[in-house]
């Protein structure tokens, strides 16, 4: 029975002592492997700095657009304004053409006079002397 027991107790301390160096890590890297941390080291940078880089471009092009939103309700609200002017005009130049057309039918009865020009006008004839 001791030969049991001299077993465990190696197995018991096999297992604690691979546990501690599985916890304390590898030391050696090698070389093959730490060219893909560095390369994989590399990408992550380029792609912070490309991210870095379309969200301001996000940020400028989203500023744009709120201005150039704004410039639309502006254009929209001066083209409303416009567009009631328009139909003002439009309704005050239908009263004055029906004016116009209802005091050209009451005067239209009375024949006006042709105008005729108060100037005379004389012409001079030239004569040569003879030599």
């Amino acid at each position: 029975m001791t030969g049991t027991g001299w077993g465990a107790k190696l197995g018991m301390g096999l297992v604690v002592g691979l546990a501690v160096l599985g916890m304390n890590g590898c030391d050696y890297w090698p070389p093959a492997l730490q060219e893909q941390i560095e390369q994989l080291r590399s990408e992550v940078q380029t792609a912070a700095m490309e991210r870095t880089r379309l969200q301001q471009e996000l940020k400028d092009a989203t500023t744009a657009r709120e201005g150039l939103q704004a410039k639309i309700n502006d254009l929209t609200r001066v083209n409303q304004e416009m567009s009631g002017r328009v139909a003002m005009l439009e309704k005050s130049l239908a009263a004055e053409q029906a004016k116009a057309a209802s005091s050209t039918k009451r005067s239209g009865t009375a024949k006006k006079k042709p105008r005729t020009s108060s100037k005379t006008t004389t012409t001079k004839k030239t004569t040569k002397s003879p030599p």
